[in-house]
């Protein structure tokens, strides 16, 4: 390599924020990246796939580590734990790696972090399961939930929860779904670019597109070196977003001079999907709870260009009599357990609890109680979440309409990971009588 940057040791230092330290792992992943934008493609992307890779694997690269290790992985301290399992994750899905040179690395950064007794211990684990993947032993097909759990590094809760709903086809749909590598989901600013400008613009960088089907604005993007880096993205030609999200906006169907009011709006994108659709006229309200969520919504719409758009520091908890029956839309994409986005935010496996996400259905309803009151009458509310958990979605739905009889359910729907194109999202639609 060119640079004296050890990238195994930046995945080392990455994956123990996430795991240890709790940050988020899409944030600690930008956030790294973004750091060291100035390494080559190629070591950019080798960090990128094997802290992803090790996250979204973790529950099934635990289970083999467990298999060849007398001291478990739960014994393990965290530098010594996060080596090996970045190792393994290389072992098994990385055949351009070879075997000799991940058990070198991993013994090499052992010593170097300190753990210099612990040499030997790295090294006989790695090297006895790099000669024994073939031979690897998994849960019986019998027990359904332990297979899929490890199959699809899934927490066990989840599997149960889910098979008890949608069956167990669906829910290993729902695994390899997580598992699969998607391309990036854009939306063309259609007030600013047009469809052949920014194909135009896009074909300059060298990035290959593929267009939406249905939505005439999406677009795949792959074969780009950094996102941020693309003068299309610099201009405000497009706004990152799943195919699912932008939904909400094309749910909520907004008229020219609709007053919409967005509760829990950022970092934006449905928010500014709907100023777009306005044409020009009418109002966006993009609150959100803190000034540095207020400050990513500000810094998307400068991007995007809208001026009948404004970010608002605002509690969605609490009661705003000055919006009472303001709002043509009301947007309530409220804070969930992320159950949906396992694919892009795999360490949620590992964060989210069902304690939390009950926790979050309550808080979830505790807004909707608040922010009902903003709706005219005749007007819409959208609820939606990024999860697949029915306390959080249908059973808040049921709640809703049976505690708030004003407003009528009109659709709702689950969009399911390998079922449904996108990430696993649900929006209800309520009218106001």
């Amino acid at each position: 390599m060119a640079t004296q940057v050890n990238v195994r040791e930046i995945i080392l230092e990455t994956l123990l924020l996430i795991t240890r330290d709790g940050e988020y792992s899409h944030i600690a992943l930008k956030n790294v990246l973004d750091k060291y934008q100035y390494l080559e493609k190629r070591e950019r992307a080798f960090i990128t796939r094997v802290v992803e890779g090790t996250l979204e694997r973790q529950i099934e690269i635990d289970y083999i580590i467990n298999q060849f290790s007398k001291v478990k992985v739960n014994k393990q301290k965290p530098v010594i734990r996060t080596i090996l399992r970045s190792s393994v994750y290389q072992l098994k899905y990385m055949d351009h790696v070879p075997d000799s040179a991940v058990c070198n690395e991993a013994v090499k950064l052992a010593g170097k972090k300190g753990f210099v007794n612990l040499k030997g211990f790295v090294n006989g684990v790695l090297r006895n399961i790099s000669r024994n993947l073939d031979m690897l032993s998994y849960p019986d097909p019998s027990n359904e939930i332990a297979c899929l759990s490890v199959r699809y590094s899934l927490p066990m809760w989840m599997v149960e929860k889910w098979i008890s709903v949608y069956g167990k086809e669906t829910v290993e749909k729902m695994g390899k779904a997580f598992l699969e590598e998607r391309p990036v989901t854009v939306r063309r600013n259609t007030a600013v670019v047009s469809k052949e400008e920014f194909e135009k613009e896009l074909e300059k960088d060298g990035v290959v597109y593929r267009r939406h089907p249905v939505l005439p604005y999406a677009y795949e993007l792959t074969n780009y070196d950094y996102l941020a880096g693309l003068l299309a993205f610099q201009k405000g030609y497009f706004y990152i977003q799943d195919i699912s999200s932008m939904q909400v906006a094309e749910w909520a169907e907004p008229k020219e001079g609709d007053y919409v009011i967005d509760v829990c709006a950022a970092p934006g994108g449905k928010a500014i999907h709907l100023a777009e659709k306005l044409s020009g006229t009418g109002y966006v309200e993009a609150r959100d709870l803190t000034e540095y969520k207020v400050a990513l919504i500000e810094e998307n719409i400068e991007r995007s260009g809208l001026d009948n758009i404004e970010a608002v520091c605002q509690d969605a908890t609490i009661n705003n009599e000055a919006s009472y029956e303001k709002a043509d839309i009301l947007i309530a994409d409220l804070p969930c357990s992320g159950l949906g986005i396992l694919g892009k935010k795999p360490d949620l496996k590992s964060k989210m609890t069902v304690e939390m996400a009950k926790g979050l259905a309550d808080l979830q309803r505790q807004i909707l109680t608040v922010v009902h009151n903003y709706v005219k009458p005749g007007g819409k509310l959208l609820y939606s979440t990024c999860t697949i958990n029915r306390e959080e979605n249908e059973d808040n739905t049921a709640w809703f309409v049976e505690n708030f009889p004003e407003f009528e359910k009109i659709r709702e729907k689950q969009m399911l990971p390998g079922s449904d194109m996108g990430d696993g999202f649900y929006i209800a639609e309520f009218r106001k009588q």
